[in-house]
């Protein structure tokens, strides 16, 4: 009898320890997992009912709102520009939960953060609301036309601050009306989220930084800094053979486009964005060093960027001795993948005159109801790509792209801009491709102000002028109004 109650209270002891272990588990280890699911909707609980700051750009324009409801709940989550800044703001929803903006600064816009509960003294003694009012860093003019110009086209906008990291606007198209999710109406709201989450162009996905694409010739401007950093690449050498491919030694031949010949110095090849030169640029310069200089703009890493759920952008890191899948990544082919704020950010480097990544942002700061700030975003450094050598003999090496290469439709007079288009073909029948371009533009004789990243998908036909024709009248707009200011 004793041994059975022995047996039996060392089972309930296995029992409690493994309940113990499960419990730790779900709510230690995985807390971070369940808070961030879109379908936990015990914040919302709390807070659906309470006072919720309002979201600006800016320039000044309210994205996201709380107004008086007549339903259930004392307040509706408005947002008045519709699918214009959707996958910004994300959406407070009581059914779906919460994402975006919504959900990365939730306790700023709920109130609850230290700076916003207890401004004085005095406020430990008085019940009052003390919500958070967002700014954020993106501009509502450059947000309308970045969406204008793109239309029903598939692809995404990105500009950027290349010295602070501030997200000046972020299109994505399809995109959706984040008010349908907000819905009081369980029925409606959840009938939305079925009929988007089943068309098969993801709407509701933000292809801006949660999606990723071949980033094709655009990213020959990482090659090129890994030539310089690592290759002993310089303006005048190697003059890389005028060339109609390059075979390496175990891989298939790299054509260039239409099968024409090209070659020549570093300024040269990138104008004509030659492929054969710079996949035997990226073989010269070697695995290891092509896997460095892509990371350090941001490759393999998980971007730090305020908004839900960001894509990692990949380099490969593992070529099998393989010359041939090497010189296919060098010319943004093979298994790299990058997202448009990737490479916006790549573009971004070359314009930052320290050759850094700035950590990309939307917030800029955050207000109490009396309009006082109570926080502001600081800009930081996430990595640095380059030297400032290295960045002031790219960001000459782009400028000739736009004065006489494949993007001379980035230009805006009176200003310098440099750029690099892509073509990230999709296959042959037919014929298919993503057109891209990036960029950066600035004061004459003054540092790059703002850095750009465009595609547009799926476009018919495979030439390397897709994305100068196609992509970058959209980035030359955006630019232009910009500088413009």
């Amino acid at each position: 009898m004793t041994r059975q109650i022995r047996l039996l209270g060392l089972g309930l002891m296995v029992c409690f320890l493994v309940l113990f272990a499960q419990l730790n588990r779900l709510t230690v280890l995985g807390a971070a997992k369940l808070n961030e699911n879109p379908s936990n909707t015990r914040d919302i609980l709390r807070d659906f009912s309470q006072p919720r700051g309002s979201v600006s750009t800016a320039d000044g324009v309210v994205i996201a709102q709380s107004v008086p409801s007549n339903d259930r709940f004392e307040l509706q989550r408005e947002y008045p520009q519709g699918p214009l800044f959707a996958h910004v703001t994300g959406y407070f929803s009581f059914t779906l939960g919460s994402s975006g903006v919504e959900k990365t600064y939730n306790d700023e816009l709920a109130g609850r953060t230290l700076d916003l509960s207890f401004q004085d003294l005095s406020d430990l003694f008085v019940d009052k609301d003390r919500v958070g009012d967002l700014t954020l860093t993106l501009r509502a003019d450059l947000q309308q036309i970045a969406s204008d110009q793109l239309g029903d086209r598939q692809g995404s906008v990105v500009a950027l601050d290349p010295r602070t990291g501030d997200i000046l606007a972020m299109v994505s198209y399809p995109t959706y009306d984040p008010n349908l999710l907000a819905n009081h109406d369980t029925a409606a709201a959840t009938a939305v989220q079925q009929v988007l989450d089943a068309d098969p162009e993801k709407p509701r996905l933000a292809r801006t930084y949660q999606d990723r694409y071949f980033p094709g010739s655009t990213f020959k401007v990482v090659t090129s800094t890994a030539g310089i950093l690592y290759g002993g690449v310089t303006a005048d050498e190697p003059v890389y053979p005028v060339a109609r491919q390059f075979t390496p030694e175990n891989g298939a031949p790299i054509r260039n486009f239409g099968g024409s010949a090209c070659g020549g110095a570093l300024f040269q090849i990138l104008r004509t964005s030659c492929n054969s030169a710079f996949a035997q640029m990226g073989v010269e310069t070697g695995a290891d060093a092509m896997i460095d200089a892509s990371e350090t703009f941001g490759f393999n890493r998980d971007v730090p960027i305020d908004l839900t759920d960001p894509a990692r952008s990949n380099f490969p890191i593992d070529f099998e001795n393989s010359d041939g899948f090497l010189a296919q990544s060098s010319i943004g082919q093979y298994e790299v993948a990058a997202t448009p704020l990737q490479m916006a950010m790549v573009a971004g480097a070359v314009a930052n005159t320290e050759g850094q990544v700035m950590t990309p942002h939307v917030l800029r700061d955050v207000r109490d109801p009396d309009g006082n700030i109570v926080d502001t975003y600081e800009p930081e450094s996430w990595t640095t790509a380059m030297d400032r050598a290295t960045a002031a003999l790219m960001r000459e090496a782009m400028r000739g792209v736009v004065d006489s290469g494949t993007a001379t439709g980035l230009d805006v007079p009176g200003f310098d801009v440099g750029g690099k288009t892509g073509t990230a073909q999709l296959g042959t029948d037919p014929a298919r491709s993503h057109a891209w371009v990036i960029g950066f533009a600035g004061p004459e004789g003054g540092d790059p102000t703002i850095a750009i990243a465009v595609i547009v998908e799926g476009q018919p036909g495979a030439s390397e002028q897709t994305g100068g024709r196609v992509a970058a009248p959209i980035a030359q707009a955006v630019l232009a109004a910009y500088l413009a200011d």
